[in-house]
């Protein structure tokens, strides 16, 4: 008997892996190939395409389609209805199946995408980082880094738990969430222990 839930409308094909103690929800998708740590959570309507590897604990929210060519490390979130593409110049009339023409994009652990953000390919979202809602990322994303906009520019800085940060003259600053502190140095943050 598996040790994850899959609702009976979901389809699982052949060839997957899928960690213990995720849930993955109605009309959802998983395609061969792909790999889906432990206790993570899969809404309503999402697809995870051939290939695809996904860590622990993450959660993707309805709509989300995760396609060939992304990678999610753990904890990471994916907002309603957010996107990833695989392909920089889509035409129809010159099609592009297969991984040979994906561009690939890389989801470090913790990062967390808005509602209806879309990650352009070939982007790597640092550890942590915060995507606001309908952003539109079209190039990499720093450890920490709170983006917003079209297109997606940093206007601050956010802790592991997700609390705005703010560096002031010393350039340190502490999470109330977490007690934990970081330092601002020349535009990259980092954990002081």
């Amino acid at each position: 008997m598996a040790d994850y839930k899959v609702h009976s409308t979901a389809v699982v094909d052949d060839n997957v892996e899928i960690g213990k103690g995720t849930s993955i929800w109605h009309f959802s998708h998983i395609q061969p190939g792909a790999k889906i740590g432990e206790k993570c959570t899969l809404g309503q309507n999402v697809n995870v395409a051939n290939n695809v590897k996904i860590g622990n604990f993450c959660k993707i929210q309805n709509n989300v389609s995760v396609y060939e060519g992304v990678t999610l490390e753990d904890y990471v979130f994916c907002g309603p209805s957010m996107v990833f593409t695989n392909i920089l110049l889509p035409k129809c009339k010159y099609p592009q199946r297969g991984a040979e023409f994906y561009t690939n994009t890389l989801v470090k652990e913790g990062a967390s995408i808005g509602a209806n953000a879309t990650i352009v390919c070939g982007t790597i979202l640092g550890k942590h980082c915060l995507i606001g809602a309908g952003a539109v990322v079209t190039k990499d994303v720093p450890d920490y880094a709170l983006v917003v906009g079209n297109p997606g520019k940093i206007i601050g800085w956010v802790s592991e738990a997700g609390t705005r940060l703010d560096f002031g003259k010393e350039g340190t600053a502490s999470c109330e969430k977490s007690g934990k502190k970081y330092k601002l140095e020349n535009g990259i943050v980092t954990e002081i222990n």
